[in-house]
């Protein structure tokens, strides 16, 4: 009878311990995510100079900047590449998942970490690096000896390749974990039912991985959508999104209409993360 009590109070004892440990994280938190959160609120609804209290009045006009042109066109820039980059890497995300799935190599989540160590390193040191072989007389001019380089910067072309190049890794991870979660015995179910390798494919292990994609696809159109190095960099200042105007807004001190842009990508954001908490209730196909 005490054993069996010990055993039902083991489980308590550790979900203590552990909460009582995560209250540092969850302080660090509320200081450094909630706090600004809360802060930009409250700045949407107000107009001063800068951060200064005084002479701050209560005033909507804030929002004005929503209707703006350049604000419009940021949008649909932002838009436009977010779901063009999404279903790149969808594609050749879920390729190489399932290449590395089906393949009988026994270090695969060594290849996994060899895929997505670039993500590792600063993303500012990438996307320079990216700059330099987009632009005339780079480094693959002179390693295959051509007379001309390729001159893509400051095109869409250089921006999307950047995003898909930055973010593919968070789509294959995701996709490959669902993958290794369907149970074997489904091939086996499915191949003695008479189902063909495409049928196989599109009506079990297709279906089963689709909260990796889901997944991936939230990961990748996320950061996509309110990320303003990219095209700052490889757009050479010529293809404005949504994030570069917030950047601009802080910038320049208009911390007002920058807080209001800044909540709506949030509002975003919130909303494709209960998306994935729909779709992928334990996160077990999250990086």
């Amino acid at each position: 009878m005490q054993k069996a009590q010990l055993k039902k109070a083991a489980p308590h004892r550790v979900s203590h311990r552990l909460e009582h440990m995560a209250r540092p994280y969850m302080y660090w938190l509320y200081i450094f995510a909630l706090a600004p959160m809360i802060v930009m609120v409250f700045l949407m609804f107000v107009d001063t100079e800068g951060i200064r209290f005084d002479g701050m009045t209560a005033s909507i006009t804030n929002f004005k900047i929503l209707t703006e042109k350049s604000t419009i066109i940021a949008f649909w820039n932002s838009l436009k590449f977010s779901i063009i980059t999404t279903a790149i890497c969808i594609f050749f995300g879920y390729l190489v998942a399932y290449c590395l799935y089906q393949s009988k190599l026994k270090n695969k989540y060594m290849i996994l970490v060899l895929l997505i160590l670039p993500s590792w390193t600063n993303i500012l040191l990438r996307i320079n690096a990216l700059a330099s072989v987009f632009k005339p007389n780079n480094i693959l001019q002179d390693i295959f000896n051509l007379e001309e380089g390729a001159n893509i910067i400051g095109t869409d072309l250089a921006v999307l390749l950047g995003m898909v190049f930055t973010y593919l890794p968070f789509m294959v991870m995701p996709i490959y974990t669902s993958l290794e979660k369907i149970d074997p015995l489904l091939h086996e179910a499915a191949l003695d039912l008479g189902m063909t390798d495409f049928k196989k494919f599109w009506k079990v292990i297709f279906p089963l991985s689709s909260k990796g994609i889901v997944s991936g696809s939230i990961m990748v159109l996320l950061p996509c959508l309110s990320g303003f190095a990219i095209p700052k960099i490889l757009g050479d200042g010529n293809i404005l999104l949504i994030g570069n105007i917030i950047e601009q807004s802080f910038q320049n001190m208009s911390y007002n209409q920058g807080s209001v842009l800044a909540v709506v990508l949030l509002v975003i954001i919130l909303g494709a993360i209960l998306v994935v908490n729909k779709t992928d209730k334990e996160g077990a196909t999250l990086l």
